[in-house]
């Protein structure tokens, strides 16, 4: 998670972080649908209100780095050094953030997100949003309209590879696998329109 610098902020960011550990720590410990927002809010001291200004719905309880991981794959694409390809780039967050879904602590998470179909619904709509930026960030990279078909194409196969890895046997190498499809495909498009995949 960004780090925030002022106080204020740095308490909305304590409390934000205890209420999404009390909620998941409460999920698994009950079952997702056994517990309530009220429950949520009561176990972790705070209001009802309080939970909601700081999650949009229940579902958002269990995705809290939601917005992190987002931010992450747009800064894979804006922040990367000059000259680096685009697609290098890409699979090098995609392989940091399959790494932190898969270790031994995101095993039950995701087995609980699994049996869910509201949590996985909201998950299929988090990638969805998570692609759409990702397409922005690519198009604005190359100075293309932010509906272009080719970034929006790149932008969900890279979605896809996360999550297509997560579920492998051997996630990395699932990941590499994957991405070699993706600089492939980028590469055609980019011999046929003269793209530059680098800034």
């Amino acid at each position: 998670m960004t780090v925030p610098t002022g106080r204020r902020e740095r308490k909305k960011a304590a409390t934000r972080q205890k209420i999404a550990d009390t909620a998941l720590r409460l999920f698994l410990a009950r079952g997702y649908d056994a517990v309530g927002i009220r429950e949520v809010a009561a176990e972790a001291d705070v209001a009802v209100t309080t939970v909601f200004s700081h999650f949009a719905s229940k579902e958002a309880l269990v995705f809290e780095q939601d917005e992190d991981f987002e931010q992450r794959l747009v800064r894979a694409v804006t922040d990367r050094a000059p000259h680096e390809p685009l697609i290098p780039a890409l699979r090098q967050e995609i392989h940091a953030l399959v790494r932190h879904c898969t270790g031994d602590d995101a095993a039950p998470v995701w087995r609980m997100i699994v049996a869910s179909p509201a949590l996985l619904e909201y998950e299929e709509s988090m990638r969805l949003r998570h692609a759409e930026s990702l397409a922005t960030a690519i198009a604005a990279e190359l100075a293309l309209p932010p509906a272009t078909t080719t970034c929006r194409t790149i932008a969900r196969f890279v979605i896809d590879a996360y999550a297509l890895a997560r579920e492998a046997a051997e996630p990395q190498a699932a990941v590499d696998e994957i991405f070699r499809m993706i600089e492939a495909a980028w590469a055609a498009v980019a011999g046929s329109r003269r793209v530059q995949a680098s800034p």
